[in-house]
Parts: C-alpha cells; sequence; structure tokens
C-alpha cells in the first residue's frame, strides 16, 4: 500500500533517522523523499512517500508508532493512504 507521510516541526537532528527506523521496523519501504528547512525559525518540513507491507504492519500500527515518534520529537507527522491523498486533491 502506498502511503504519504508529513512531517513538520522546528528543525532539530536526528528527525530522519527516527521516521526511517520506525519505517523500516514496519517493513516498510522509502520511494521517495523530500526535505527543507524553512524560514529562519528553522521549521523542518518532510514529504515521503512510502510502500508498506501488510504483512509485517499495518496502516494502523504505523500511524500509531509514527504518531509516538512525533511526539517523541516534538514534531506533527502524519500518514495517509496515497488514494485519499489523491483524491483530497483532485478539482
Amino acid at each position: 500500500m502506498k502511503c504519504v507521510i508529513s512531517v513538520l516541526g522546528k528543525d532539530r537532528s536526528g528527525v530522519v533517522a527516527a521516521i526511517a527506523t520506525v519505517l523500516a521496523e514496519c517493513g516498510a519501504n522509502i520511494d521517495d523523499i523530500s526535505q527543507t528547512i524553512l524560514g529562519e525559525g528553522r521549521m523542518f518540513s518532510m514529504t515521503m512517500m512510502v510502500t508498506l507491507d501488510p504483512a509485517v504492519a499495518d496502516f494502523n500500527t504505523v500511524q500509531e508508532r509514527l504518531t509516538a515518534t512525533g511526539d517523541d520529537l516534538g514534531m506533527q507527522v502524519l500518514i495517509q493512504r496515497e488514494d485519499v491523498f489523491q483524491a483530497m486533491y483532485q478539482i
């Protein structure tokens, strides 16, 4: 299952590593990743396209793990199924 993950918060060390570790532990593959630091406030923004392996971890499990990691980092981490994400932005 293809999913889009968004991460937003104050920049700090280890964000990419923490999110990638959760995904690896859940058997997910990172297909694409984009990140940037915005403005002088050093706001970190990252978007990932990932493929989940439901035989290893289902969507809800991955979502719970990412949310917990985001809480630990003090960042917002959202995951959406790609089809839902695409539907939200169609005109």
